[in-house]
């Protein structure tokens, strides 16, 4: 009996037990043999069906984004999509419609001088009240420096409630963003959203602006198929091999590369690999095929 009771499953375990097991585990956490000695008793865990391969590639995320800082996951400021603060509304709700995000950073006169947070939808009360000024509408930014350990920002984000902080480098110059979807995203891998493709769907969806969200590993007979458009299906099966070979590498967020008409622009890139392009034509394209 007591043997059995030893070789419990954690899910038995005391709420005391169950603290020290994971003080424990911080413990081996440490930088040094410690981390590569748990990475691979995780492998074998696995392996003796103890945790799932779920569990196996979390708990791997938290060990390795021990060593990543802020520097490493954010998106770099020429990729960053920002607001104007003098920019009419109009143009405002387009670029929100366009990007699809919840939270821009607002800038006065240059990109560099960030005043504020913008919540998209705190833009609606503009459009019932037109007077109103858009400082008013502002949330405080948070500002943190490249060396910022991905722990000690996750803590952050939880305690003050923050969701998005402005990088900046050593210098004091803006260096890019981080998200909170970005730092979890170090743990558990893409986090899938209603845009994400489901099964024996092909990957590419309409956006409110007219434009395409088309998955890296959807197949280039669709997005021919979707656009009318006659790419190469020799050499590559996926449309993210086929824009990584015209690009010369594996493009980055915010990067785009033009392929028979088409701009395909990176929403999310995760693991090497692009997960999701935004796709339209480009304007001589369209004007083409406006006129034919």
């Amino acid at each position: 009996m007591n043997d059995l009771s030893t070789t419990r499953s954690p899910r038995g375990a005391e709420p005391h037990e169950r603290r020290n097991l994971f003080q424990r585990l911080l413990e081996l956490m440490a930088p040094g043999d410690g981390r590569d000695q748990l990475m691979e008793s995780l492998v074998v865990a696995e392996n003796k069906e103890l945790i799932a391969p779920e569990s196996r590639m979390m708990l791997e995320g938290v060990i390795r984004m021990a060593d990543l800082t802020a520097g490493d996951a954010m998106v770099a400021a020429a990729r960053m999509d920002l607001l104007d603060i003098d920019a009419d509304y109009d143009d405002l709700l387009a670029s929100v419609i366009s990007t699809g995000h919840s939270r821009f950073p607002v800038y006065e006169d240059r990109r560099d001088n960030i005043i504020g947070i913008l919540l998209a939808k705190d833009l609606l009360k503009l459009q019932r009240a037109p007077d109103l000024s858009l400082r008013t509408l502002l949330r405080p930014a948070v500002f943190i420096p490249e060396s910022k350990p991905l722990n000690d920002l996750l803590r952050d984000f939880r305690s003050t409630r923050n969701h998005l902080a402005i990088v900046i480098d050593e210098f004091g110059a803006t260096a890019g963003l981080i998200t909170i979807e970005d730092v979890l995203e170090e743990i558990v891998g893409e986090i899938e959203d209603e845009f994400d493709e489901k099964d024996g769907e092909s990957g590419i969806y309409t956006l409110a602006d007219g434009s395409q969200r088309v998955a890296g590993d959807a197949s280039i007979e669709a997005v021919n198929a979707a656009f009318e458009t006659a790419l190469p299906t020799e050499d590559f099966e996926t449309i993210g091999g086929l824009v990584a070979h015209e690009a010369g590498h594996v493009p980055r967020r915010g990067e785009a590369v033009t392929i028979d008409g088409l701009v395909f622009t990176v929403m999310h890139a995760r693991g090497g690999a692009v997960r999701w392009f935004k796709v339209m034509r480009a304007p001589e394209a369209a004007l083409g095929s406006d006129g034919a």
